[in-house]
C-alpha cells in the first residue's frame, strides 16, 4: 500500500465521527478534542481530496454526496479494523500466561500461595513451566520468568523480587537438640543435588573443607529436600524456599547468611506487557 495516497488517519477519524454523529461538537466530545480541532481536520481533509464533504443546512450539518460515500467507506473500514483488533485481544486473553521458573520455587514458594491468586483472579489462566535450565524466553514464548541469579540476563528486563540467601537446615532428629559448629558439620552427612556448585562454593566461603564432606548426591531438588526432611543429612537451602519447612518444624535452621544477591528476580521481555502479566506481578508483590 502506498500510504502517500491516503489522507491523514487523524483527519479521516475526525470526519468519520462527525458524519456518524452529525455534529462537530459530538465528534469532539467522543474523540476528546476541541470543536475547533475537529472542524480543522475536516477542512484539511476536504482540501486534500479537493471536494466538499459537509455543509450547513440551516442549523444542522449535512453530508455532500461525496461525504456520504466516504463516510460509508470509512465506517466499513473502521469496523473491519475494530473486528480484527478485538479478535486478537480476545484470542490473546484466552491464552494462559506462560511462566518459567525453577521446580523448587514452584513447589516450595508458589504452589502453596497460588490458590489465593486463582480465588482473586479466576479468569486469569496461568501455565507454569518448571525447569532447572534458563530457557530462551523469546524462543519458548514465555511471558514471565522467576529466576535465581544476579539479575543480569542480556536482552531482558529484570526486577529484584525476593532475597535468597543460603542457609543450612536439617531434620530435628538429625540434630538431636544441638546446633553444630562449622567443624562439627564437616563430620556430619550431607544431601545435595549433583551439578549444583553454588552451595558448595557458599559452604567453602564459611570455611568448610568441602572436599572432605560426606555427601549423598540426590538427583533432583525435590528428592534432596525430601531426604533432608527424613534426616539423611544436612542440606543447603535457599531462605526464600525454606520458610514453610522451618515454620512447620520439618526442618531446623542450623546456619544462615543472607546476602543481597544472588536473589530471585522477575524477568520479562522488553516491549508490551499483557494485562494478565501485570495482574500476576502485582499479586506476586502483594504476597511479600
Amino acid at each position: 500500500m502506498d500510504w502517500r495516497t491516503i489522507p491523514s488517519l487523524t483527519a479521516l477519524r475526525a470526519f468519520e465521527a462527525t458524519a456518524r454523529l452529525e455534529s462537530f461538537s459530538a465528534a469532539a466530545r467522543e474523540l476528546n478534542v476541541t470543536h475547533a480541532a475537529i472542524s480543522q481536520q475536516v477542512r484539511a481533509l476536504e482540501e486534500d481530496l479537493g471536494v466538499g464533504l459537509v455543509y450547513r443546512d440551516g442549523r444542522t450539518m449535512a453530508l455532500t454526496a461525496d461525504g456520504a460515500q466516504l463516510a460509508e467507506a470509512l465506517r466499513d473500514g473502521f469496523e473491519t479494523i475494530k473486528a480484527g483488533v478485538l479478535d486478537i485481544r480476545d484470542r490473546d486473553a484466552a491464552q494462559p500466561l506462560k511462566i518459567s521458573l525453577t521446580p523448587a520455587f514452584a513447589t516450595q514458594w508458589l504452589m502453596p500461595r497460588l490458590g489465593r491468586f486463582w480465588k482473586e483472579h479466576p479468569d486469569t489462566p496461568i501455565s507454569l513451566h518448571p525447569d532447572r535450565r534458563i530457557v530462551d524466553m523469546r524462543r519458548d514464548g514465555m511471558d514471565l520468568a522467576i529466576r535465581f541469579g544476579a539479575g543480569d540476563w542480556p536482552g531482558l528486563q529484570s526486577e529484584y523480587f525476593i532475597p535468597a540467601g543460603y542457609m543450612i537446615v536439617a531434620a530435628p532428629e538429625l540434630l538431636q537438640g544441638k546446633t553444630p559448629t562449622i567443624a562439627e558439620m564437616e563430620k556430619m552427612p550431607w544431601v545435595m543435588e549433583p551439578n549444583r556448585p553454588e552451595p558448595l562454593a557458599w559452604l567453602k566461603g564459611l570455611g568448610m573443607d568441602t572436599d572432605a564432606l560426606n555427601i549423598n548426591f540426590i538427583p533432583t531438588e525435590e528428592l534432596a529436600i525430601a531426604a533432608a526432611r527424613q534426616g539423611y543429612g544436612l542440606y543447603v537451602e535457599l531462605e526464600a524456599l525454606g520458610e514453610k519447612d522451618l515454620h512447620e518444624g520439618r526442618l531446623n535452621l542450623v546456619h544462615s547468611k543472607c546476602e543481597k544477591t544472588p536473589a530471585y528476580f522477575l524477568v520479562s521481555r522488553p516491549g508490551i506487557v499483557k494485562p494478565a502479566q501485570k495482574t500476576f506481578v502485582r499479586w506476586l508483590k502483594s504476597e511479600l
